[in-house]
């Protein structure tokens, strides 16, 4: 069966790699260390089709080491332990040509599959490169993270997405045996996201559909051919931070049929449901805040039992959070709180914490009068004492400001109660 345009392409060196200048370029951070051999393990965090694993495939071959491949999509424990047995069988510990492991998708890992692999990169059997769409601070295990240097891909651009079409018609073996003139570009680049795979992809069906070895393309031919469902949602283009606008300012607006519709369109569209969870929980802090705080817990239990069970029965428990966060009272009070806290903070600088609230562990702190005049709540009517716990530079400042729901309203009453007038309560 003949392979697929993007992988006929792959370019096998580094002078034939395109894009990521900041990585491979003449002044890249890889460049050097791809030229010596000298190769730590890492974690590239880049786009769908930005080229992680092209890479990985050019630093095992430039650097003349065996070169392994699991897919964390298919790949357990086991498959994990055995491959790392025949690493430690062909390569070892201080020789420059450890192997490499690659594992496309390690975000897909659980914790367990993340742990069985720190001995052998720990005690250097193996030269591990992960690959990710998703933030390694979210995905990978931090024993295992901080044990791996982390590069980022970014996008390809425009003319990267150009220069790879040029490519393909000049170098693949059957294209350029046709005669192949790119008159427009725009459609074909705007379909694929800045993923140069799906550029490929898309590009070969058009040159697939057409008859004869004289070909034209036009952003019209492109979009008569391509099917709509290609277009349907793209994961790492406009459409992505659009949709998740939409979900977030449909739970935001009380909405539970917009906030459906659009968790249906991201669903369908095959975007990770951690990423939704993970919205869903800094919007339940966020937007509904102690309006319920409920919300948040909610949110959270959302997020750990789509980490657990995944698709396709947690769109159930995705559903079931978006209605109960869009039909929540609303408040955005502790969110306000922090941001005029932390501008004072900017403001301000590092003003002293005043000394009744210092801590006073050894006989000269209690001498300078560190604790001095504070006043332990519990000893007090109703365990409260008023005093005074900001610096004096800002004293009396309010930060919080309840909203107007049933719940804050009562928080405000304690407040006020305690207080008296001290804040404006």
């Amino acid at each position: 069966m003949e392979a697929p345009l993007a992988e006929r392409i792959r370019p096998k060196h580094l002078s034939e790699y395109i894009s990521q200048l900041h990585l491979v370029g003449p002044e890249g951070s890889l460049t050097q260390q791809i030229a010596r051999g000298i190769i730590p393990s890492l974690i590239l965090w880049g786009p769908p089709g930005t080229g992680k694993t092209t890479l990985a495939q050019i630093m095992a071959e430039e650097s003349k080491r065996p070169f392994y491949v699991l897919s964390a999509i298919n790949a357990g424990v086991k498959d994990v332990r055995e491959v790392i047995d025949k690493a430690k069988q062909s390569g070892g510990l201080f020789t420059a040509k450890n192997p490499i492991l690659f594992i496309d998708e390690i975000h897909r890992f659980s914790k367990s599959q993340q742990d069985s692999l720190l001995a052998a990169v720990e005690k250097g059997w193996v030269t591990l490169i992960g690959a990710t769409t998703e933030n390694p601070s979210f995905e990978v295990i931090p024993a295992l993270l901080s044990r791996c240097q982390v590069y980022v891909l970014n996008p390809f651009t425009k003319d990267d997405l150009e220069a790879l079409l040029h490519r393909a018609i000049v170098t693949d073996e059957i294209l350029k045996h046709k005669n192949i003139t790119l008159k427009e570009t725009e459609a074909l680049i705007r379909l694929s996201g800045g993923d140069g795979r799906k550029l490929l992809n898309i590009f070969e069906l058009i040159i697939n559909a057409s008859e004869g070895d004289t070909i034209e393309i036009t952003n019209e031919r492109v979009m008569q051919l391509v099917q709509k469902n290609t277009v349907l949602y793209d994961k790492t283009g406009e459409q992505h931070y659009d949709i998740i606008s939409a979900f977030i300012k449909s739970l935001r607006g009380s909405d539970p049929n917009g906030a459906v519709y659009w968790l249906a369109r991201m669903i369908e569209g095959g975007e990770d449901l951690k990423f939704i969870a993970r919205r869903m929980l800094i919007m339940a802090s966020e937007d509904i805040g102690n309006a319920n705080p409920t919300a948040l817990i909610m949110a959270n239990n959302t997020f750990q039992a789509v980490t657990t069970i995944g698709y396709p029965e947690s769109r159930i428990i995705l559903s079931q959070c978006a209605v109960y966060l869009a039909t929540s009272p609303k408040s955005n009070a502790s969110y306000m709180a922090i941001n005029k806290a932390q501008q004072i903070v900017k403001q301000t600088g590092d003003l002293s914490v005043p000394l009744h609230l210092r801590n006073a562990p050894t006989k000269l702190m209690k001498e300078l009068g560190y604790g001095d005049d504070y006043k332990y709540a519990h000893d007090y009517e109703n365990n409260f004492a008023e005093q005074q716990f900001l610096p004096d530079e800002i004293k009396d400042t309010k930060f919080y400001e309840p909203g107007n729901n049933s719940r804050e309203n009562s928080t405000r009453e304690f407040l006020k109660n305690r207080w008296k007038n001290k804040y404006g309560y």
